[in-house]
């Protein structure tokens, strides 16, 4: 009995830890690879953002604290998200919507984005 209710707590635990927080991020609009590979904190342009997008480079928002957050989606099969953040690119956003995080890495379900006032 106690196993079971030791087995029924860990899967409490999971699905408790699976369960999406809403944040609310501010950063810049960012090409990935220009975030990582040139270590970049903020956009060199606009245009050099939109044509790494183009190209299939994803955007992701690059937070004042260094976190990056990587668009996503909840829906089956997965889009990719660059469409929504194309139209901010090399711009500083507020965007709020679902929090994932696996491994240290941080996935955004975007519900609302719009340029930083």
């Amino acid at each position: 009995m106690r196993n079971v209710l030791m087995a029924a707590m860990a899967s409490a635990m999971l699905l408790a830890a699976a369960e999406p927080k809403t944040v609310t991020v501010k950063g810049y609009v960012l090409d990935s690879a220009c975030g990582f590979t040139k270590n970049l904190k903020k956009p060199v342009s606009a245009d050099c953002a939109k044509a790494c997008a183009k190209a299939g480079s994803p955007l992701v928002i690059w937070a004042d604290d260094g976190s990056v957050y990587w668009p996503t989606t909840d829906t089956m099969p997965a889009t990719s998200q660059n469409d929504k953040l194309l139209p901010f690119a090399a711009q500083r956003v507020v965007a709020s919507g679902r929090l994932y995080v696996h491994g240290g890495s941080k996935a955004l379900v975007i519900d609302k984005i719009e340029a930083e006032k």
